[in-house]
């Protein structure tokens, strides 16, 4: 119980925080889109979801796949529905007081993914994985780091900081497809070890725990296989709106340097 108030309680202050900034902005007449705010709302239903009983109370049981389902949502899908929700203007409090050089470093593309990796495939040795679910502080901590992660890899696709000049529609396509190859990997290694990896799992009645090993793999794989080929729909489509727009822009007189920052940056 102390654990659930606890995550209300985080939960809260998120929703608080943004939506006292976006009245802010309402009332300077830069009111935050509500598709923005919907996807927002969306990334927080997500977590509560995944960190709030029931489902919590199933994924933290004795089964793998379950456990992995809720690692899924807390990477996968969390964070890009947060990170869709932000504005320059709605972060710029924030901003203001971190580190800007250190942040323009850690969120570069060739920085993040690396670190993003790091962070999902740490959490998945034995040994830590173990300790996570056997003692509430290392959980609460891998869940935080799964969430950075996230953070840390969506960021860039997304520009909710913007991203460097050369990291367009494909440089994205081909960050996200090493993502993906890292998932596999990491899934390859689940799917083909012959003895369970984790002893927390073993001796469940429930389900063998090689099978249900197997079947967290299974659900790794093929979450993220859905989860590209939208991305990349999605990317491929808004590649050919934005060549739209900035030939219109070009064709109105615009600078093709300007006309291209414009449309990239929604200026």
């Amino acid at each position: 119980m102390p654990e659930v108030l606890l995550t209300l309680a985080w939960l809260s202050v998120l929703v608080g925080a943004y939506g006292a900034r976006a009245r802010t902005l309402a009332r300077r007449d830069a009111a935050v889109p509500t598709m923005r705010m919907a996807c927002f709302a969306a990334g927080v239903g997500v977590l509560g979801v995944a960190l709030l009983p029931p489902f919590a109370d199933f994924a933290e049981g004795d089964l793998f796949v379950a456990h992995m389902a809720q690692h899924l949502l807390l990477v996968d899908l969390a964070p890009p529905l947060l990170l869709a929700g932000l504005t320059g203007p709605l972060l710029r409090p924030v901003l203001a007081v971190l580190p800007a050089r250190a942040l323009r470093r850690i969120t570069h593309p060739c920085v993040a993914l690396p670190v993003a990796f790091a962070l999902l495939v740490g959490w998945h040795v034995p040994l830590l994985f173990d300790a996570a679910v056997r003692q509430e502080p290392v959980h609460v901590l891998e869940h935080v780091s799964l969430v950075a992660a996230g953070m840390l890899v969506w960021l860039p696709v997304l520009e909710t900081l913007p991203a460097p000049a050369w990291f367009g529609t494909g440089a994205k396509l081909g960050y996200l497809l090493l993502w993906r190859l890292g998932q596999t990997a990491l899934g390859n290694v689940l799917l083909w070890a012959t003895v369970p990896l984790y002893a927390v799992y073993e001796g469940v009645d429930r389900i063998d725990a090689l099978e249900d090993q197997r079947l967290a793999a299974a659900l790794m794989m093929g979450e993220g296989s859905v989860l590209f080929l939208a991305l990349a729909v999605w990317l491929g489509a808004a590649a050919f709106r934005d060549a739209e727009r900035r030939q219109s822009l070009i064709e109105g007189g615009i600078e093709e340097r300007r006309a291209g920052r414009a449309v990239r940056y929604g200026r």
